[in-house]
């Protein structure tokens, strides 16, 4: 398990959100709403699933963030399908205080950190 992988994803995921803005605000994203919904896509998802060690896995820590992470996925795929349709203020709207995503984003983050402070 690496710390350093934890500290990456809490960066990449809090840049989703300035990412999710900019597609509200110009109708325009890298990604499709498909891809960003798939949580195994993401470096963080691809070591997840795919790289993690088997002691990781069995940590207390590794289910809750493998759920948080994919609402994370399935929260902000929604909001960029709105954003890319033209739905701007919907899509505002679940990015705000009380939305899912916000939720989604502010648990996985306090999850990350302290999987990471065990280690």
């Amino acid at each position: 398990m690496s710390t350093d992988e934890i500290s990456k994803a809490i960066d990449a995921h809090a840049a989703w959100k300035q990412k999710l803005r900019h597609a509200i605000d110009t109708g325009e994203c890298e990604s499709t709403p498909e891809r960003v919904k798939m949580d195994n896509n993401c470096a963080f998802g691809k070591w997840l699933y795919d790289r993690i060690d088997e002691k990781a896995k069995s940590s207390e820590f590794y289910d809750i963030t493998v759920a948080l992470h994919a609402n994370f996925h399935k929260s902000a795929g929604h909001i960029l399908e709105l954003a890319l349709s033209g739905e701007k203020n919907q899509a505002r709207s679940l990015m705000g205080l009380d939305s899912d995503f916000t939720r989604y984003s502010g648990q996985l983050t306090r999850k990350l950190k302290e999987w990471q402070a065990a280690l």
